[in-house]
């Protein structure tokens, strides 16, 4: 296959507008069909890619390892694509195929064959999907414990809290960096991969490179203090908000689901479906998300060439 009427570059915030209409071409429900969770992760990843007209193939980092992703492309196309990286992985980087974080309807449109390739579903990184209008209310009895933390949230902090849509610029960058460092230090999470220290790194990539690229962000300020902070994305045709980010005081009973409720009232207010991403693994994350009550996990397939 010859490759060189590929285009083949590095992951930079000039390409936001070029790359954004491949995803379009297919819709899942999974944060990695965002763009700005790209963009988030590229130091991580060190992502690269590869594309044409029709369709794009990732180029990842993967545990001292190539790997990518789902190609970015129609789903009449994703065979084609699909076959397309593999030549590439094998040929050009002289190693078979893996590929991650696959949706379910990209694993059942391939219909891989068992004998050449091994299909694994990854439940540490299933993305967990809720009903956004419940979340903007925490109505229900299912609710009812969030409900109380929200309650007595506003009664401790009556009068000396605000929400506020955050804009691109130094002033909030600074502040938020501050913010969320403070927060990681204080909240020492045993990550065996080092996740939250790159997602912190890619927190301030988005801010440094805010100009390039489409996102929203909120906070909630005690006595003018940042004290909560979130960042997202809409996806307007599945009417659904992608929560990258949403950092809070862990002293401050109420900040979170505070901070959950009033970053989708003020910025995704139409949304009827907020996807949280996965939990990692991480105990402590899986028990928080599944208080939440999602409505369903969105699975994700690890797909290795034998």
């Amino acid at each position: 296959m010859d490759f060189d009427t590929f285009i083949k570059k590095e992951l930079e915030p000039q390409d936001y507008h070029t790359l954004l209409p491949y995803f379009k071409l297919r819709y899942s429900h999974t944060c990695e069909n965002i763009l700005v969770s790209n963009f988030m992760w590229k130091d991580y990843y060190h992502t690269r890619y590869i594309r044409d007209d029709r369709g794009l193939i990732w180029i990842l980092d993967v545990d001292g390892g190539p790997g990518t992703m789902v190609p970015l492309c129609a789903p009449e196309d994703l065979k084609h694509y699909f076959e397309v990286a593999q030549t590439y992985f094998n040929e050009c980087l002289g190693t078979k195929m893996i590929l991650y974080l696959a949706d379910k309807e990209a694993v059942d449109i391939l219909n891989l064959d068992p004998e050449q390739y091994e299909v694994t579903a990854d439940r540490r990184y299933f993305d967990y999907i809720y009903d956004a209008r419940k979340m903007m209310t925490f109505s229900g009895k299912v609710y009812h414990k969030k409900k109380n933390h929200i309650n007595a949230f506003r009664k401790a902090y009556e009068g000396r809290y605000e929400y506020r849509s955050m804009e691109c610029g130094c002033r909030y960058r600074d502040e938020i960096m501050t913010f969320l460092k403070k927060w990681e230090t204080e909240r020492n999470i045993e990550d065996a991969y080092h996740r939250v220290d790159y997602e912190l790194n890619g927190i301030d990539y988005l801010l440094t490179n805010c100009s390039y690229l489409d996102y929203k962000m909120g906070g909630i300020y005690i006595d003018g203090k940042l004290e909560a902070f979130s960042l997202g994305v809409y996806g307007k045709a599945e009417r659904m908000a992608v929560i990258h980010v949403e950092k809070a005081n862990p002293d401050i009973r109420g900040l979170y689901p505070f901070i959950c409720q009033q970053f989708l009232l003020h910025e995704f207010p139409d949304a009827l479906l907020v996807n949280r991403e996965d939990d990692m693994g991480l105990e402590g994350l899986r028990k928080s998300k599944l208080s939440y009550n999602p409505i369903y996990l969105e699975e994700k397939y690890e797909i290795r060439q034998k």
